[in-house]
């Protein structure tokens, strides 16, 4: 496994790649400070997985991302950040990042989640999504829900699959589907284990 670290920061990027270079399937550790250097590293060493952070300097990561995400389809992309901006998040899902971490995470978190990442899944930090769902709870937009809605919500919030909650719920699985689609357009989410993970955070307060 080839991974890319990509930080202005050089202790923060010795960092990160000291921790790496640990784990015995990762046999290359590659950096760069900048967007010319990353861009220009993943051309020609095409490495596995690429951890970037959101703002280099006055540059900005998501630009690596999206000048490489068509043509090297190969490298799956993290932005590893200490921002919680709700406009930072939504720009990096728009974008198709692969995932999503706080730059507060543990060593073994963020090796967890390249685990996760290079296995075809999206990861999402917890910390990321719970702040997000504090702002959406706080500024009430669970009340722009339907009571069937929030149903559903409820029924994802127990991990369950679109056909057990339209068994729960005595309705189709389509209409279950066009549910969560629009849970997800009112709430401003990108994917249903957000939603998830709202509708526990719902619970606990």
């Amino acid at each position: 496994m080839k991974i890319l670290v990509v930080d202005d920061h050089p202790l923060v990027r010795k960092g990160i790649s000291s921790a790496l270079s640990f784990e015995e399937d990762i046999k290359e550790v590659l950096e760069a400070s900048n967007v010319k250097e990353a861009i220009k590293i993943i051309q020609s060493e095409k490495p596995n997985l690429a951890i970037i952070d959101l703002y280099l300097g006055y540059e900005d990561g998501l630009e690596i991302v999206s000048r490489c995400k068509e043509k090297y389809v190969d490298t799956k992309f993290v932005i590893l950040t200490s921002s919680v901006k709700k406009d930072d998040f939504q720009r990096g899902m728009k974008i198709g990042v692969d995932g999503y971490i706080l730059k507060e995470a543990f060593a073994e978190d963020i090796i967890y989640a390249i685990r996760v990442i290079l296995r075809g899944k999206q990861f999402i930090d917890p910390e990321v999504i719970r702040y997000q769902a504090t702002n959406i709870l706080e500024n009430k937009v669970l009340d722009e829900l339907t009571p069937r809605e929030y149903d559903v919500l409820e029924e994802l919030g127990k991990g369950l699959s679109n056909y057990e909650i339209a068994k729960n719920l005595y309705i189709s699985e389509n209409t279950v589907k066009k549910h969560v689609s629009n849970i997800l357009s009112k709430l401003e989410l990108t994917h249903r284990t957000q939603a998830a993970l709202l509708a526990n955070n719902a619970g606990n307060m």
